[in-house]
């Protein structure tokens, strides 16, 4: 199917400028932990590094929890590409020079958990309880890929370049939101998929990308494939990131890290529409997709650079009734952006999910078709903070209308730390 662009819309963003640097303070927390320590790691050429426990992959708060509490979540653990081996252990292992998509777990047992953190007065913050994602039969989940046929995935190796069987059980979980019945709703970067997840851990359901649910065949778990087909298209690695929670608890929301890889990584590299999705909960029926274009590559001052597929979207969290906050980064650099999804339009049900419709979504300047994306208000910029470490992955709010954001550490392989940073004298439009 072809889509003719028009020029009837010629609103894309609504950009306005945060409060002063002058009027916000900040207060940054770290941890001694013994929680956090995960040992040392020893490569085949002597090299050793210290591993330590990534909780900083997303973060929420629920009104009801303490205000000094925030919950985490880690990601698939200790891992790396082919050229971070080569960079930090000086390791290059036959695997890396014969797969294109090999991948490297230092600790493939590693179970993705979310923890529950305590910001002390002292400027500390501690774990105080550690609940591991599990299947109905109570055995933990590794961060393995999933053995999927119909998007594109990893092959998994150890550290000593032997191969690891890809796992349905595997989850790369990325964000959080929690109710007030005690269950967690979590995103999944790899599927790409969201799980409803019990009080303890359990995963009760996992929803997948709609006619992905056969690459699931033999989890310990319930698979439905209730997200956009499309999905599946997205790049390896740039999964679902995000996820939050209407203050009612009625509708979840989910953006895409990414672009999608339509119809190819070649569209993905250049694009920067990436797609977010208002889904009603107890039905799980999607009733609204948005696009939200991402920021110029150029425009992150701690690391601009040429490429639209550096900027990523880590982390939303909801304020209002579609009303929104957005993370969005790289490497370096932060921004919180405020959000409203009544003035954008609304994509469902049209040609832009059918995967034969040519130019894609991802391939077109959205000034010249009839959507009006998210409208964007910048809240925030780290780099006006140079104490806030880079890759910041999880954004919740406190009792007081302070924003925690906390980093991924990426398991200390590089030898960054977890830092909570509160930041206070935020001006956000919606209550």
């Amino acid at each position: 199917m072809r889509i003719r662009l028009t020029t009837l819309c010629l609103l894309t963003l609504t950009l306005t400028l945060p409060a002063l640097a002058s009027d916000i303070s900040i207060r940054e927390y770290r941890s001694d932990d013994t929680l956090l320590q995960m040992g040392r790691y020893r490569f085949d050429n002597g090299r050793a590094i210290n591993l330590s426990v990534g909780i900083g992959s997303g973060a929420f708060r629920h009104p009801d929890d303490p205000p000094d509490v925030i919950w985490t979540i880690g990601d698939r653990g200790p891992n790396l590409t082919c050229g971070d081996l080569k960079s930090i252990a000086h390791v290059e292992l036959p695997a890396c020079r014969e797969i294109r998509n090999a991948r490297i777990y230092l600790a493939p047992s590693y179970a993705p958990s979310i923890y529950r953190v305590l910001l002390q007065d002292d400027g500390l913050f501690r774990i105080t309880d550690v609940i591991t994602l599990k299947d109905r039969n109570d055995r933990p989940l590794n961060g393995l890929p999933n053995p999927l046929q119909t998007a594109t995935t990893e092959l998994p190796f150890d550290g000593h370049g032997k191969p690891l069987k890809q796992d349905v059980h595997g989850i790369d979980a990325e964000a959080l939101v929690r109710l007030t019945d005690g269950t967690f709703w979590i995103a999944d970067e790899n599927g790409p998929s969201i799980a409803h997840v019990s009080a303890d851990g359990r995963i009760i359901t996992r929803y997948v990308p709609q006619g992905t649910e056969s690459d699931y065949e033999g989890a310990r778990y319930d698979v439905v494939g209730a997200l956009p087909a499309i999905l599946a298209k997205r790049q390896s690695n740039r999964g679902i990131e995000s996820i939050a929670i209407s203050p009612d608890e009625r509708f979840l929301y989910v953006m895409m890290q990414s672009p999608l890889a339509n119809p190819d990584t070649a569209a993905f590299r250049k694009a920067r529409n990436t797609r977010l999705l208002k889904i009603e909960r107890t039905s799980m029926q999607i009733v609204g997709e948005f696009v939200y274009v991402m920021d110029d590559p150029k425009s992150f001052r701690r690391d601009p650079s040429d490429s639209p597929a550096d900027p990523r979207i880590s982390e939303i969290l909801a304020i209002g009734l579609d009303k929104l906050i957005v993370l969005e980064r790289t490497e370096g650099t932060t921004k919180l952006y405020e959000t409203d999804l009544a003035a954008a339009t609304n994509i469902l049900g049209t040609p832009w999910d059918d995967i034969k419709t040519e130019p894609t979504l991802e391939q077109i300047d959205v000034a010249d078709a009839a959507i009006t994306p998210v409208p964007k208000k910048l809240c925030f910029d780290s780099a006006d903070f140079p104490s806030i470490v880079g890759k910041t992955e999880g954004l919740a709010r406190l009792n007081d209308n302070a924003i925690a954001l906390i980093n991924d550490d990426d398991f200390g392989i590089s030898g960054a730390q977890t830092q909570i940073v509160v930041i206070r004298g935020l001006n956000f439009t919606s209550p």
